[in-house]
Protein backbone atom coordinates (compact mmCIF):
# COMPACT_ATOMS: atom_id res chain seq x y z
CA UNK A 1 0.00 0.00 0.00
CA UNK A 2 1.33 3.41 -1.03
CA UNK A 3 1.34 6.08 1.72
CA UNK A 4 0.87 8.80 -0.91
CA UNK A 5 -2.41 7.23 -2.08
CA UNK A 6 -5.63 9.08 -1.34
CA UNK A 7 -8.15 8.57 1.45
CA UNK A 8 -11.55 7.77 -0.06
CA UNK A 9 -14.66 9.21 1.59
CA UNK A 10 -18.27 8.59 0.56
CA UNK A 11 -21.73 9.65 1.69
CA UNK A 12 -25.24 9.39 0.30
CA UNK A 13 -25.14 13.16 -0.15
CA UNK A 14 -23.27 16.17 1.20
CA UNK A 15 -23.48 15.70 4.98
CA UNK A 16 -20.25 13.69 4.85
CA UNK A 17 -18.43 16.89 3.91
CA UNK A 18 -18.27 17.67 7.63
CA UNK A 19 -16.27 14.45 8.01
CA UNK A 20 -14.05 15.48 5.10
CA UNK A 21 -13.53 18.88 6.74
CA UNK A 22 -12.48 17.24 10.04
CA UNK A 23 -10.19 14.83 8.18
CA UNK A 24 -8.61 17.68 6.26
CA UNK A 25 -7.85 19.56 9.47
CA UNK A 26 -6.41 16.48 11.19
CA UNK A 27 -4.43 15.30 8.14
CA UNK A 28 -3.68 18.36 5.96
CA UNK A 29 -0.94 16.61 3.97
CA UNK A 30 -3.23 13.78 2.85
CA UNK A 31 -4.96 13.56 -0.53
CA UNK A 32 -8.73 12.99 -0.45
CA UNK A 33 -11.33 11.74 -2.90
CA UNK A 34 -14.91 12.49 -1.82
CA UNK A 35 -17.97 10.92 -3.45
CA UNK A 36 -21.46 12.23 -2.70
CA UNK A 37 -24.25 10.13 -4.21
CA UNK A 38 -26.51 13.15 -4.50
CA UNK A 39 -28.58 11.60 -7.31
CA UNK A 40 -29.88 8.91 -4.92
CA UNK A 41 -29.92 10.75 -1.60
CA UNK A 42 -31.28 9.99 0.94
CA UNK A 43 -30.36 6.36 1.58
CA UNK A 44 -32.40 6.32 4.79
CA UNK A 45 -35.71 5.35 3.19
CA UNK A 46 -34.24 2.46 1.21
CA UNK A 47 -34.14 -1.23 2.11
CA UNK A 48 -30.98 -2.67 3.60
CA UNK A 49 -30.33 -4.55 0.33
CA UNK A 50 -30.51 -1.37 -1.76
CA UNK A 51 -28.34 0.58 0.68
CA UNK A 52 -25.71 -2.17 0.49
CA UNK A 53 -25.82 -2.14 -3.32
CA UNK A 54 -25.42 1.64 -3.45
CA UNK A 55 -22.63 1.61 -0.84
CA UNK A 56 -20.72 -1.09 -2.71
CA UNK A 57 -20.98 0.98 -5.91
CA UNK A 58 -19.65 4.01 -3.98
CA UNK A 59 -16.75 1.97 -2.61
CA UNK A 60 -15.99 0.54 -6.06
CA UNK A 61 -15.83 4.06 -7.51
CA UNK A 62 -13.38 5.20 -4.83
CA UNK A 63 -11.19 2.12 -5.23
CA UNK A 64 -10.74 3.11 -8.87
CA UNK A 65 -9.04 6.31 -7.66
CA UNK A 66 -5.96 4.81 -5.95
CA UNK A 67 -7.06 4.95 -2.31
CA UNK A 68 -5.49 3.47 0.83
CA UNK A 69 -8.52 3.69 3.14
CA UNK A 70 -12.31 4.00 2.83
CA UNK A 71 -14.26 6.29 5.17
CA UNK A 72 -18.04 5.76 5.19
CA UNK A 73 -19.19 9.28 6.10
CA UNK A 74 -22.84 8.30 6.44
CA UNK A 75 -24.55 6.78 9.46
CA UNK A 76 -27.12 4.86 7.38
CA UNK A 77 -24.50 3.36 5.07
CA UNK A 78 -22.28 2.54 8.04
CA UNK A 79 -25.14 0.77 9.81
CA UNK A 80 -26.11 -1.36 6.84
CA UNK A 81 -23.00 -1.71 4.69
CA UNK A 82 -19.76 -1.35 6.68
CA UNK A 83 -19.59 -5.10 7.29
CA UNK A 84 -20.24 -6.06 3.68
CA UNK A 85 -17.65 -3.57 2.39
CA UNK A 86 -15.07 -4.96 4.81
CA UNK A 87 -15.90 -8.48 3.62
CA UNK A 88 -15.72 -7.55 -0.08
CA UNK A 89 -12.46 -5.60 0.18
CA UNK A 90 -10.45 -7.49 2.77
CA UNK A 91 -7.13 -5.88 1.77
CA UNK A 92 -8.40 -2.33 2.31
CA UNK A 93 -9.25 -0.82 5.69
CA UNK A 94 -12.75 0.60 6.04
CA UNK A 95 -13.90 2.96 8.79
CA UNK A 96 -17.50 4.08 9.40
CA UNK A 97 -18.71 6.94 11.58
CA UNK A 98 -20.52 4.90 14.24
CA UNK A 99 -17.63 3.19 16.05
CA UNK A 100 -15.63 6.43 16.58
CA UNK A 101 -18.63 8.18 18.11
CA UNK A 102 -19.44 5.29 20.43
CA UNK A 103 -15.79 4.95 21.53
CA UNK A 104 -15.58 8.66 22.32
CA UNK A 105 -18.84 8.53 24.26
CA UNK A 106 -17.65 5.65 26.42
CA UNK A 107 -14.33 7.36 27.06
CA UNK A 108 -16.10 10.60 27.94
CA UNK A 109 -18.08 9.01 30.73
CA UNK A 110 -15.22 6.74 31.79
CA UNK A 111 -16.91 3.47 31.01
CA UNK A 112 -15.25 0.08 30.67
CA UNK A 113 -16.48 -3.04 28.93
CA UNK A 114 -16.90 -4.75 32.33
CA UNK A 115 -19.03 -1.99 33.88
CA UNK A 116 -22.44 -3.21 34.98
CA UNK A 117 -23.70 -0.74 37.56
CA UNK A 118 -26.18 2.03 36.83
CA UNK A 119 -24.19 4.68 34.99
CA UNK A 120 -26.74 7.33 34.10
CA UNK A 121 -27.99 8.29 30.65
CA UNK A 122 -26.52 9.16 27.27
CA UNK A 123 -28.25 10.56 24.21
CA UNK A 124 -28.30 9.87 20.47
CA UNK A 125 -29.42 12.67 18.14
CA UNK A 126 -29.94 11.27 14.65
CA UNK A 127 -32.13 10.90 11.58
CA UNK A 128 -35.14 8.58 11.64
CA UNK A 129 -33.37 5.87 9.67
CA UNK A 130 -30.42 5.76 12.05
CA UNK A 131 -32.68 5.69 15.11
CA UNK A 132 -34.81 2.94 13.55
CA UNK A 133 -31.69 0.84 12.89
CA UNK A 134 -30.98 0.94 16.65
CA UNK A 135 -27.28 0.61 15.77
CA UNK A 136 -26.02 3.10 18.37
CA UNK A 137 -28.06 1.64 21.22
CA UNK A 138 -26.87 -1.86 20.31
CA UNK A 139 -23.20 -0.85 20.15
CA UNK A 140 -23.32 1.07 23.44
CA UNK A 141 -25.18 -1.65 25.36
CA UNK A 142 -22.81 -4.33 24.07
CA UNK A 143 -20.03 -2.41 25.82
CA UNK A 144 -21.96 -1.37 28.90
CA UNK A 145 -25.35 -2.77 29.94
CA UNK A 146 -25.72 -0.45 32.91
CA UNK A 147 -26.33 2.71 30.89
CA UNK A 148 -29.60 4.23 29.70
CA UNK A 149 -29.64 5.24 26.03
CA UNK A 150 -32.09 7.97 25.04
CA UNK A 151 -32.64 8.34 21.28
CA UNK A 152 -34.23 11.25 19.42
CA UNK A 153 -34.95 11.47 15.69
CA UNK A 154 -34.74 14.99 14.24
CA UNK A 155 -36.13 15.03 10.67
CA UNK A 156 -36.26 18.84 10.43
CA UNK A 157 -32.62 19.58 11.23
CA UNK A 158 -31.00 18.49 7.94
CA UNK A 159 -33.30 20.68 5.76
CA UNK A 160 -32.64 23.66 8.05
CA UNK A 161 -28.88 23.11 7.81
CA UNK A 162 -28.93 22.74 4.03
CA UNK A 163 -31.02 25.91 3.81
CA UNK A 164 -28.19 27.65 5.65
CA UNK A 165 -30.31 28.56 8.70
CA UNK A 166 -27.61 27.77 11.25
CA UNK A 167 -28.16 30.89 13.33
CA UNK A 168 -31.90 31.35 12.97
CA UNK A 169 -34.74 31.56 15.47
CA UNK A 170 -36.59 28.70 13.77
CA UNK A 171 -33.52 26.47 14.09
CA UNK A 172 -33.01 27.40 17.73
CA UNK A 173 -36.66 26.63 18.55
CA UNK A 174 -36.40 23.31 16.68
CA UNK A 175 -33.27 22.37 18.62
CA UNK A 176 -34.94 23.31 21.90
CA UNK A 177 -37.96 21.15 21.05
CA UNK A 178 -36.02 18.09 19.91
CA UNK A 179 -33.44 18.16 22.70
CA UNK A 180 -35.88 18.74 25.56
CA UNK A 181 -35.98 15.00 26.23
CA UNK A 182 -32.22 14.96 26.90
CA UNK A 183 -32.59 17.71 29.47
CA UNK A 184 -35.52 15.90 31.11
CA UNK A 185 -33.56 12.64 31.27
CA UNK A 186 -30.40 14.43 32.48
CA UNK A 187 -28.14 12.78 29.92
CA UNK A 188 -24.40 12.99 30.56
CA UNK A 189 -23.29 13.14 26.93
CA UNK A 190 -24.87 13.35 23.48
CA UNK A 191 -23.65 11.87 20.20
CA UNK A 192 -24.35 14.01 17.14
CA UNK A 193 -25.16 10.93 15.06
CA UNK A 194 -25.71 12.61 11.70
CA UNK A 195 -22.88 14.12 9.69
CA UNK A 196 -24.87 17.34 9.17
CA UNK A 197 -25.26 18.02 12.89
CA UNK A 198 -21.73 19.24 13.71
CA UNK A 199 -22.72 22.48 11.98
CA UNK A 200 -25.22 23.03 14.81
CA UNK A 201 -22.79 22.43 17.68
CA UNK A 202 -22.68 26.09 18.69
CA UNK A 203 -26.45 26.48 18.54
CA UNK A 204 -26.99 23.29 20.57
CA UNK A 205 -24.40 24.32 23.14
CA UNK A 206 -26.02 27.72 23.55
CA UNK A 207 -29.38 26.11 24.32
CA UNK A 208 -27.89 23.32 26.47
CA UNK A 209 -24.55 24.58 27.87
CA UNK A 210 -24.14 21.70 30.34
CA UNK A 211 -24.51 18.98 27.72
CA UNK A 212 -21.30 17.27 26.54
CA UNK A 213 -21.41 16.85 22.75
CA UNK A 214 -19.67 14.04 20.86
CA UNK A 215 -18.91 15.05 17.27
CA UNK A 216 -18.61 11.85 15.21
CA UNK A 217 -16.89 13.76 12.40
CA UNK A 218 -14.02 14.84 14.66
CA UNK A 219 -13.81 11.42 16.29
CA UNK A 220 -13.71 9.68 12.91
CA UNK A 221 -10.82 11.93 11.85
CA UNK A 222 -8.92 11.08 15.05
CA UNK A 223 -9.42 7.35 14.55
CA UNK A 224 -8.45 7.61 10.89
CA UNK A 225 -5.18 9.33 11.79
CA UNK A 226 -4.44 6.70 14.46
CA UNK A 227 -5.14 3.87 12.00
CA UNK A 228 -2.86 5.35 9.33
CA UNK A 229 -0.09 5.83 11.90
CA UNK A 230 -0.40 2.21 13.03
CA UNK A 231 -0.23 1.01 9.42
CA UNK A 232 2.69 3.29 8.53
CA UNK A 233 0.54 4.96 5.87
CA UNK A 234 0.76 8.63 6.85
CA UNK A 235 1.65 10.72 3.81
CA UNK A 236 5.08 12.22 4.50
CA UNK A 237 4.83 14.88 1.78
CA UNK A 238 5.64 18.34 3.12
CA UNK A 239 2.80 20.06 1.31
CA UNK A 240 -0.95 20.43 1.42
CA UNK A 241 -2.78 17.46 -0.06
CA UNK A 242 -5.33 17.58 -2.88
CA UNK A 243 -9.10 17.30 -2.47
CA UNK A 244 -11.17 15.95 -5.36
CA UNK A 245 -14.96 15.96 -5.05
CA UNK A 246 -17.33 13.87 -7.17
CA UNK A 247 -21.14 14.14 -7.09
CA UNK A 248 -23.62 11.89 -8.90
CA UNK A 249 -25.83 14.97 -9.39
CA UNK A 250 -24.18 18.39 -9.29
CA UNK A 251 -27.26 20.53 -10.02
CA UNK A 252 -28.00 23.15 -7.34
CA UNK A 253 -25.54 21.53 -4.93
CA UNK A 254 -22.73 24.10 -4.87
CA UNK A 255 -24.16 26.49 -2.19
CA UNK A 256 -24.89 23.57 0.15
CA UNK A 257 -21.48 22.05 -0.55
CA UNK A 258 -19.68 25.25 0.34
CA UNK A 259 -21.70 25.70 3.55
CA UNK A 260 -20.88 22.18 4.69
CA UNK A 261 -17.19 22.42 3.77
CA UNK A 262 -16.73 25.75 5.52
CA UNK A 263 -13.29 27.19 4.77
CA UNK A 264 -11.88 23.91 3.40
CA UNK A 265 -10.95 24.39 -0.25
CA UNK A 266 -11.04 21.73 -2.97
CA UNK A 267 -9.10 21.23 -6.18
CA UNK A 268 -11.77 19.78 -8.46
CA UNK A 269 -15.52 19.09 -8.60
CA UNK A 270 -16.98 16.69 -11.15
CA UNK A 271 -20.29 14.99 -11.83
CA UNK A 272 -20.09 11.22 -12.30
CA UNK A 273 -22.47 8.38 -13.12
CA UNK A 274 -22.62 5.48 -10.67
CA UNK A 275 -23.74 1.95 -11.43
Amino acid sequence: MNASASIGVFDSGLGGLTVLSALRKALPQENFVYLGDTARVPYGGRSAHIIQRYALADAEFLIGHNIKLIIIACNTATAHAEGIIRERYKDLDCLGVIQPGVEALLQQINLTSSASQSLGSVGILATKSTINSNIYRKNILERCQGIKVIQQACPLLVPLIEEGWLDDEITRLTIKKYLAIFKEQEVDALILACTHYPLLKEAIQEEFPNLTLIDSSVETAKLCKKLLEQKGLINSANKKGMVRIYLSDKSEQIPVLERLLGDIDYDSLEEVQLS
